[in-house]
C-alpha cells in the first residue's frame, strides 16, 4: 500500500496560487513548536500531517558525498583547472543523478545525513590567499570562472538541462555567503572586514551569477561563519538587501552548521540564543544547520519574532521540498525512476577520467622532456604518490575501486616502474606505511601487502568470507564495505611482516576516522611480533604511536585486527620512518632508473577544514608558508644529486611554491587532488597520449612574503587582477606538447556605449605536430589609473585542434562584463580607452595587449 502523502495530487500541476494556498493551509495545522521543529536540518516532521522527517544536509563537492560507494571526480580546484564549463556541467549531472539513486528507495520517509536532495555545493568562495586550506573546494581566485563553472554546476545538480520548470532533480547550494575565505583557526569569531569596492568587484558577483533572477537561479545559499564588517553573516541585511532585493533570489537560506549558535556564543553579537536565532530568523535565514533554531520558542515567547516570521521560512522549505518531489506521489517527480544501477557506471567513471585529464597542469618542459618515450625505467618517488587521500581531497565520496595514482601509473603504463615512499609528508606527521615495507612473508620472495582475512561478523570468528593481499592499510569506508557483500558490522585480521628499510626509530600508529557525532565506534588491536601494541576497544579514540627501535632490517611479524561496529569512516596503519632510511631506498630506486616521477606536495589531512593540524608550516587547516614541506625539499635536494632526468609532479589543492626545488627538474605537472582516476589520467599525459590543456585557475606565487596579512580582506595586492609583481605561474598558465597561434582580435564595433553587447572574434591554429585542446582566454584591460582591476577575465572558449587545423572563437561581452564598480561600490559603464586581448595566457604587455575598444560611459548597472 502506497503511503500517504501531503498531497495526493502532483504539485507541478498547480498554479503557483493555489500551491501556496495548500502549503500555508497545511502550515496552519502545524503549532508552533512543529513549525519550529521543521527549521533545522534534522527537521522532525509531523506524522500526523503525514509530513515525514527529513535531514536537510549532503554534500556533493566533486561527487556525492559521505554516503557509500559514488563517482569521485577531481577536487573543485582541479575541476575549475580544466576552464571547462560544460564539463563541470555534466559532473554536476552524474553528482544529481548519483544522489537521487541513494534517495529514491527511501523516498517520502526519513533521511540519514548526507542520503537527501538538498545538496550543500559548490563552494564559490574566492580563492584570495593561497594560505586557506579550504581553497581546494573552490572554483579559484578569479569571480567570472567561478561564476562560470558554478553556474553550469547549478543547472546540472538542479536538472535545468533538462527543461523540467517545476521539479528539481536535486537543491545546488552555493556558499558561503558572502566574505568568506578564512583563517580556519578563528573562523568562527572573524570580522572580515571588506570595503564597498570588493564586495561588489570581487566577494559577490558570482553569487549573483548563480543565485539571481538573471543568473543560473540556485534553490539555496549558505550563510558563513564569519561577521561581513561587524555583523554575523547569518544575520546580515546582506541577505535581504542584495540576495533578495538586489538579485531576485527567490529561494531559502540555510545557515553553516552551527552558525546560527556562533552569533551569540563566538561573535557575542546577541546576548542569548533566542536573541541569535531571532536575528537570523529576522535577517532571512530561513533552516539552521545546527539546533539553535530551538530557542525560537523563547524568541516568540519574548516577542523578538512573530509567527508570521516562522511560516515565511517555513513555506519556503516546504515548497522546496514539493519541488524536489516529497509530500506528494513519488511519481509525480520525472526523477522518481533513477535507481541504484546509476551509481559508478563505465560512463560515469569515464567522465571522471575526462576530467581528470583536463584538470592537470603542465607547467614546465624543458627540452620537451615530456611526454615520456616508451619503454623508460621510471622510479616514482615521494609521500603522495600512493596515498590515497591525494585523489580523494575532502568532501569526497568512496571510489569503489580506488587507485593511488601509483596504481594507476602501473596499471596504464608499459614501463618497468619501482616506487619508493622516499619521506614523509610533513614533520610530525605520520604517513601509511609503505607498500615496500609490508609483505606476506618473511623471505626475499614474499608479495608486498598483507594477508587479509575478512569476516562477516565482528568478532574474527568462523571462516572469513573472503581473503586477499591488501598491499596499503588505508582504507576509506565511509558507509562502504571493503569487500563486496559485507554488511556494517564486520572484522578483518591483516597478517604478515614489516620489513624496516633501515635501522632506526620507528613509530607505528593505528588511525580510526572517526564519525564525529557516532555514538558507537570502531576498535581495532595491533600486534608486533606477537605483543600488542596497541589496543581499542572502540571507545578511547586515538591513541598515541607506539615507538620502536629496530638495529636492523629484519621482517617483524605484524598483525593488525579490526572491528567495525559504528559509523566510523575508514582505518590507516601509519608510521613516521627515519628520515635517512627513507632517503636511502628512493636513490636506491632513482639510482636504477632512467627517469625520476617525483610525486610530492600536500594531502587534504594537512589542508582542509578547520583540522588540529599545528606542526610547521600547517595551522589549523591552513597553510604558514607557500613551500613543500621540509620532509620533501630534502628529499628533492637528495634526488637532484642523481642528475637524471626528473619530472615533478605536484598534489595539492592549492598553490605550492617549488622555488629552487623546481630548478632542477626538467619538467612540472600540477595534478591536483585527481579524483579516481587521477593515476590512469596522469600516466596518459606522461606519455603523450592525451595531450595537456589544464589551466592555471590560481596564481602560484613565489613566497608567502610576497602577500599582504592572511587576516586582511582587501584585495590590494591579491590574485592576478591587483597583484603584478613577479610570480612562479601566472593565473591562466598552462603549456601544451603543442603551440597555438592567435590571430589579432576582431571587434564587432569599435565603441561600446548604451549597455550594448560587444562580439568579439579571433582565429586560432594548432601550429605543432600534436593534435590537442587549447583554452582561448579572453582579457579585458581597463584604462591606467582606472582604480579598476589590472585586467579581468571575461571570456574563455575551449577547443580541439588537430595538428596544423584552425579554429574561430566567439565571445559576447555584455555590458556588466565592461562595467566597473567604483569606490562606493556602484557598478557603471566608465568612459575610456580599454584593450581586448584574446590569448592562451595573460598578455605580458598590458599597454599594447590586444586591440582598442572605446567606451562611452555614464549607464549605471544594478548591483
Amino acid at each position: 500500500m502506497a503511503q500517504q502523502t501531503v498531497l495526493p495530487v502532483c504539485a507541478g500541476t498547480l498554479s503557483q496560487t493555489e500551491l501556496d494556498a495548500k502549503i500555508d493551509a497545511l502550515i496552519g495545522q502545524m503549532t508552533p513548536a512543529e513549525r519550529i521543529g521543521e527549521l533545522q536540518d534534522r527537521a522532525a516532521g509531523v506524522p500526523r500531517l503525514k509530513i515525514p522527517a527529513y535531514n536537510w544536509w549532503n554534500e556533493g563537492l566533486h561527487g556525492a558525498a559521505r554516503n557509500g560507494f559514488a563517482t569521485v571526480f577531481p577536487q573543485a580546484i582541479g575541476m575549475a583547472a580544466t576552464w571547462d564549463a560544460a564539463l563541470i556541467g555534466q559532473e554536476a549531472t552524474v553528482i544529481s543523478t548519483e544522489a537521487r539513486a541513494k534517495f529514491n528507495p527511501q523516498q517520502n520517509s526519513d533521511s540519514l545525513r548526507y542520503a537527501g536532495l538538498t545538496i550543500w555545493s559548490p563552494n564559490i568562495n574566492i580563492f584570495r590567499d593561497p594560505r586557506w586550506g579550504r581553497g581546494q573546494e573552490t572554483y579559484g581566485e578569479d569571480p567570472y570562472l567561478t561564476g562560470l563553472l558554478g553556474s553550469q554546476f547549478v543547472h546540472g545538480i538542479q536538472g535545468d538541462a533538462a527543461g523540467v520548470t517545476f521539479y528539481r532533480k536535486a537543491d545546488a547550494t552555493p556558499k558561503h555567503f558572502a566574505v568568506h575565505s578564512g583563517p580556519e583557526s578563528i573562523r568562527d569569531a572573524f570580522d572580515a572586514k571588506a570595503s564597498e569596492h570588493d564586495l561588489a568587484d570581487t566577494y559577490t558577483p558570482a553569487f549573483r551569477a548563480l543565485t539571481g533572477a538573471d543568473g543560473a537561479r540556485s534553490a539555496a545559499i549558505m550563510c558563513s561563519y564569519n561577521r561581513i564588517n561587524g555583523v554575523p553573516a547569518c544575520a546580515n541585511p546582506i541577505l535581504q538587501d542584495r540576495l533578495r532585493d538586489g538579485w531576485g533570489f527567490g529561494g531559502y537560506v540555510v545557515s553553516d552548521c552551527d552558525a546560527v549558535g556562533n552569533i551569540t556564543e563566538y561573535h557575542h553579537y546577541t546576548a542569548d540564543p533566542a536573541h541569535g536565532a531571532a536575528a537570523a530568523l529576522k535577517a532571512g535565514t530561513d533552516l539552521d544547520c545546527g539546533r539553535t533554531y530551538a530557542h525560537l520558542s523563547e524568541a516568540l515567547d519574548q516577542k523578538l519574532i512573530t509567527l508570521d516570521d516562522i511560516d515565511r521560512s517555513l513555506h519556503r522549505l516546504l515548497l522546496e521540498r514539493l519541488r524536489l518531489g516529497m509530500l506528494q506521489p513519488a511519481s509525480c517527480s520525472p526523477y522518481s525512476k533513477i535507481g541504484p544501477g546509476e551509481v559508478d557506471t563505465a560512463a560515469n567513471r569515464k567522465l571522471a577520467l575526462k576530467a581528470a585529464e583536463e584538470s592537470m597542469v603542465l607547467l614546465k618542459n624543458d627540452g620537451n622532456t615530456l611526454p615520456l618515450a616508451a619503454g623508460k625505467r621510471i622510479a616514482v618517488i615521494g609521500p603522495t604518490a600512493d596515498l590515497l587521500q591525494a585523489i580523494e581531497a575532502n568532501y569526497h565520496g568512496t571510489a569503489h575501486h580506488p587507485e593511488t595514482l601509483l596504481d594507476g601509473l602501473k596499471g596504464a603504463s608499459t614501463s618497468k616502474i619501482s616506487y619508493a615512499q622516499g619521506s614523509m609528508l610533513a614533520e610530525g606527521f605520520p604517513e601509511p606505511v609503505s607498500r615496500t615495507a609490508l609483505r606476506s612473508g618473511s623471505g626475499a620472495a614474499a608479495a608486498e601487502g598483507l594477508k587479509a582475512e575478512y569476516f562477516s561478523n565482528t568478532d574474527l570468528s568462523g571462516a572469513p568470507m573472503a581473503t586477499r593481499m591488501d598491499r596499503t592499510i588505508n582504507f576509506d569506508l565511509d558507509r562502504a564495505v571493503p569487500v563486496d557483500g559485507l554488511k556494517t558490522g564486520y572484522s578483518v585480521r591483516w597478517t604478515g611482516f614489516l620489513k624496516p628499510p633501515a635501522p632506526g626509530e620507528y613509530k607505528l600508529h593505528v588511525a580510526i576516522e572517526r564519525c564525529w557525532d557516532c555514538t558507537t565506534h570502531d576498535g581495532y588491536r595491533l600486534l608486533i611480533d606477537g605483543k600488542v601494541a596497541v589496543e581499542d576497544d572502540g571507545k578511547r579514540g586515538n591513541l598515541p604511536p607506539v615507538s620502536f627501535h629496530w638495529a636492523d632490517t629484519a621482517p617483524h611479524a605484524v598483525t593488525l585486527e579490526f572491528r567495525h561496529t559504528g559509523e566510523d569512516e575508514g582505518i590507516q596503519l601509519q608510521w613516521e620512518a627515519p628520515a635517512e632510511a627513507q632517503l636511502a631506498e628512493a636513490v636506491a630506486a632513482a639510482t636504477d632508473a632512467d627517469v625520476v616521477l617525483a610525486v610530492v606536495g600536500l594531502s587534504p589531512d594537512l589542508e582542509g577544514e578547520a583540522m588540529p593540524v599545528k606542526i610547521p608550516g600547517f595551522d589549523g587547516g591552513d597553510r604558514v608558508t607557500l613551500g613543500l614541506p621540509e620532509p620533501q625539499k630534502r628529499l628533492l635536494a637528495e634526488l637532484a644529486k642523481l642528475n637524471k632526468p626528473t619530472v615533478l609532479v605536484v598534489t595539492s589543492g592549492s598553490a605550492v611554491a617549488l622555488g629552487d626545488e623546481a630548478k632542477g627538474v626538467q619538467a612540472v605537472m600540477e595534478a591536483w587532488y585527481s579524483g579516481e582516476e587521477g593515476g590512469q589520467a596522469l600516466a596518459e599525459l606522461l606519455t603523450g597520449r592525451v595531450n595537456p590543456s589544464g589551466r592555471l585557475p590560481v596564481t602560484i606565487y613565489r613566497s608567502e612574503a610576497d602577500l599582504p596579512a592572511f587576516t586582511d580582506y582587501s584585495m590590494a595586492h591579491r590574485t592576478y587582477r591587483y597583484y603584478d609583481g613577479p610570480v612562479e605561474y601566472p593565473f591562466g598558465f598552462g603549456l601544451s606538447y603543442s603551440k597555438f597561434a592567435y590571430s589579432e582580435p576582431k571587434l564587432s564595433k569599435a565603441t561600446a556605449k548604451d549597455g550594448d553587447s560587444l562580439e568579439v572574434r579571433a582565429t586560432v591554429k594548432n601550429a605543432g605536430s600534436h593534435d590537442g585542446d587549447e583554452v582561448a582566454e579572453l582579457y579585458l584591460i581597463p584604462p591606467t589609473g582606472s582604480g579598476a582591476p589590472r585586467l579581468t577575465l571575461q571570456g574563455v572558449e575551449r577547443l580541439h585542434l588537430k595538428a596544423g587545423e584552425s579554429g574561430e572563437t566567439k565571445f559576447v561581452l555584455t555590458a556588466r562584463q565592461l562595467s566597473l564598480v567604483d569606490a562606493d561600490g556602484k557598478r557603471a559603464l566608465y568612459a575610456g580607452k580599454y584593450r581586448i586581448y584574446v590569448g592562451g595566457a595573460q598578455p605580458t604587455d598590458l599597454a599594447t595587449a590586444g586591440v582598442e575598444l572605446e567606451i562611452e560611459g555614464g549607464q549605471a548597472l544594478k548591483p
